[in-house]
């Protein structure tokens, strides 16, 4: 805006706290209120801003939605590891004898136990079996996009 142009008093109701930030800026930064309040009225509403603006908000809505599709790739891997699992131990699993199967409970449960324990040591190190697994799988790929890369990771055993 030029000093020459036109000017028209404006008068506005805001909030308690939004006018206290207008006089401590102002004052920090050496203008008037108004002059402020006409920079801000410029930024809002100029086109390249909105652009910009616009441009950030699909920008991040990519980076979203590239997250989701791996999220969702990474469940739908998850879900057929554990159906396959779940069809070939019922495939392979023999009967256990009356007399055994107090004993192979006792064993379940040992064991289920252990897997606990692991499962616990694992997520508190921050291992990703899958984000192992994919790494394994396609190599190519590198470092995943939320910066973590487990391509250095070496395969535990206790995984």
């Amino acid at each position: 805006m030029t000093a020459s142009a036109p000017k028209f008093r404006l008068n506005l109701y805001v909030e308690r706290a939004y006018m206290r930030r207008l006089r401590e800026v102002a004052r920090t930064q050496g203008i008037s209120q108004s002059a402020l309040m006409a920079a801000a009225l410029t930024a809002f509403l100029s086109p390249e801003d909105q652009q910009l603006r616009e441009a950030a908000v699909a920008k991040r809505l990519d980076r979203l939605s590239s997250q989701f599709e791996r999220l969702e790739r990474d469940q739908t891997i998850l879900l057929e590891t554990v159906a396959l699992f779940i069809r070939y131990e019922l495939s392979v699993a023999t009967a256990v004898p009356e007399g055994h199967q107090d004993a192979t409970r006792a064993v379940g449960k040992a064991r289920f136990e252990k897997f606990v324990a692991q499962l616990a040591r694992h997520l508190q190190r921050g291992g990703s079996v899958l984000r192992d697994l994919h790494t394994q799988i396609y190599p190519e790929d590198g470092p995943s996009s939320d910066g973590v890369s487990s391509a250095g990771d070496e395969p535990r055993s206790d995984a």
